[in-house]
């Protein structure tokens, strides 16, 4: 939720916290490319003007202006589009469709989320091969440094980052100076470069290379890795201090990217070149450059782990993935949270890319697949929200600016092959998970036979004139009214456990991201009320709280707990990640002394 700062405390905020992976880029980006091109003149603009006009096109054109409008309540990303767009459909197979494309978009996030760290932090401290004592350093001891950092970073998320994060601004501004001052400081010497900004030639070089061009674009997107961060990070503070703050970042990219052009143009031997054109400016600030960009990479790597929560949390909200553990790292901000399974799963995917790809710019080769399927996917589901508004010229604009995505997404298959099936083996771990947990409670909840309403009640209504009640109140909790769980059912028919108050507790997720209201509504029998909560799918909520708002106090709390049966390969996995994952009660946390589990057993 919007965080109520001074409109320019939100936007230094947010050079910390959305613009950290664009933001270094520059250490990688172009060291990659000049790996598979002739640093000569005519490459060297040719390069820079694609990467002008790739910043221009798939950050500013699809986020900055037309992705940010596209918001629910003011926030963004994967799960807003799929919720703005499927109210507009009027078929089961689009709306079907739609969700098996969010369910994909989810999971490239994810796998990007894993590289990101690995091939920001691994970069800079390269860094450290131009510093003379340190050249000889062999590659092991790099990869081992880098690890110890990724460690050093995930070990301190149980504790939070809240004392920390006000720094992040302020450094990643400082950071964004120091790459502008660099670029121009190396511009003077090559003016010329600033014919780059001219879209002629990155045409030229196309025509020019053919084939070979068209997959030097699969280097090109590093310069573009993070954009999407603009829409997704959009709720947490706003959309005009992310616009505000990516005019500074957007100037100071192409003054550092020329600038380090125009210094390829003079040393067409370099191998390293923001570091190289550091170092050759001045050798005094090149160490505490280099400390600065290492920071900086932990900084955007911060970045992408809160981000990763984030999402992780929006896809237990919207009941796609397993109610994972979550935990509450600041008692001022309900948005800092953490999520143990998954900062743990990225520790062991980091350090385990940095191990296979050994270097940076054998990560480089790899990297940028799961960018450009997310940049795809996003550009196709806003296209097709602005055409059923009847957006025309929106539509015509999102459908050029997704054309563009699917020419780089194409251009990037041949990774495949060169370490970017690991991409696609990462991002493939969660989609398999949402699918299988997706089907498995749809499964589940018709393999349990829920009672009516209607059948419950009458039963009830018998039961409790007939036999004697328990002092105080009961919780139950029910995903619908409409529909008993079994397991109220089996509490009061069977075991005959009937408070004298009982209060059934539906939870319903609203369309909306934010708000939470709890309110009673009409009593169902005698001694049978009926307690609901409505919160936005971002929402991150206080069971009990609400519950002693409402002035509830209650002496038991029941819920369900299944025992799958099954000798189906698929529904097994399905029953583990259920026994693995908190039970209800326990992820929102309820008082154990109240707990009551009744165990239900299902065959699937």
């Amino acid at each position: 939720m919007l965080e109520q700062d001074s409109p320019i405390r939100n936007v230094i905020k947010s050079f910390g916290l959305v613009f950290g992976d664009i933001g270094t880029s520059p250490i990688y980006t172009l060291s990659t490319i000049f790996l598979i091109t002739r640093p000569n003149p005519l490459n060297v603009m040719g390069v820079l003007s694609l990467i002008v006009w790739t910043l221009i096109i798939l950050v500013t054109t699809e986020y900055a202006w037309l992705a940010m409008s596209l918001a629910k309540k003011g926030e963004g990303g994967t799960i807003v589009l799929k919720e703005l767009l499927v109210p507009l459909l009027k078929s089961g197979r689009q709306i079907a469709l739609v969700t098996f494309l969010s369910f994909i978009g989810i999971s490239l996030l994810i796998g990007d989320g894993v590289i990101t760290p690995a091939i920001s932090i691994l970069s800079a401290v390269e860094g450290s091969l131009l510093i003379p004592q340190f050249s000889g350093t062999e590659q092991w001891v790099l990869i081992s440094i880098a690890g110890i950092i990724a460690i050093a970073l995930f070990s301190i998320q149980a504790k939070g980052t809240e004392k920390v994060a006000g720094a992040f601004g302020p450094l990643m501004v400082f950071w964004f100076m120091s790459l502008a001052v660099s670029g121009i400081v190396s511009i003077m010497h090559v003016p010329s470069v600033l014919k780059a900004l001219s879209p002629y030639y990155a045409i030229r070089f196309i025509l020019e290379h053919g084939i070979a061009g068209f997959f030097v674009l699969s280097e090109v997107i590093l310069c573009a890795t993070g954009g999407e961060a603009l829409y997704a990070d959009m709720g947490h503070l706003g959309r005009v201090p992310i616009t505000k703050a990516w005019s500074i970042v957007f100037v100071a990219l192409l003054l550092n990217y020329l600038g380090q052009g125009a210094f390829v143009i003079e040393h067409p031997e370099v191998k390293n070149v923001l570091f190289g054109m550091i170092f050759n400016q001045s050798r005094i600030i090149y160490i505490p450059f280099l400390i600065l960009s290492i920071i900086a990479t932990i900084i955007a790597s911060q970045a992408m782990i809160s981000g990763m929560f984030s999402i992780v949390y929006q896809g237990i909200t919207t009941h796609i993935m397993p109610l994972f553990k979550v935990d509450y790292t600041s008692s001022r901000l309900s948005s800092q949270i953490y999520i143990g399974f998954v900062n743990w799963f990225m520790l062991i995917s980091v350090l385990f890319i940095m191990y296979e790809f050994q270097e940076s710019s054998r990560l480089a080769a790899a990297y940028g697949l799961a960018v450009t399927g997310t940049m795809s996917l996003t550009g196709l589901m806003m296209t097709w929200i602005f055409y059923l508004r009847k957006s025309l010229f929106k539509t015509a604009m999102s459908l050029f600016v997704s054309f563009i995505d699917i020419i780089f997404l194409l251009a990037n298959l041949y990774k495949i092959p060169h370490g970017g099936y690991w991409s696609i083996i990462i991002a493939s771990l969660p989609f398999i998970m949402i699918l299988i947990y997706t089907n498995g409670q749809k499964r589940l909840y018709r393999s349990l036979k829920p009672l009516e309403l209607n059948i419950f009640l009458n039963g009830y209504k018998e039961l409790y004139e007939k036999i004697s009640k328990i002092k105080g109140t009961a919780l139950f909790f029910a995903r619908d009214i409409n529909k008993v769980p079994p397991y109220i059912v089996h509490t009061m028919f069977i075991n005959n456990i009937v408070y004298e108050d009982n209060i059934i507790v539906s939870i319903v997720k609203c369309d909306n991201p934010f708000g939470v209201i709890g309110y009673f509504k009409d009593k169902l029998a005698n001694g049978l009320r009926l307690f609901e909560i409505q919160f936005g799918y971002m929402e991150i909520i206080n069971m009990e709280e609400i519950l002693k708002e409402a002035g509830i106090d209650e002496k038991a709390i029941f819920y369900g707990v299944e025992n799958i049966i099954t000798p189906n390969f698929i529904w097994k996995i399905f029953a583990t990640l259920k026994k693995l994952a908190p039970t209800f009660v326990q992820f929102y946390k309820l008082p154990p002394n109240k707990l009551h589990g009744v165990i239900t057993r299902v065959v699937m």
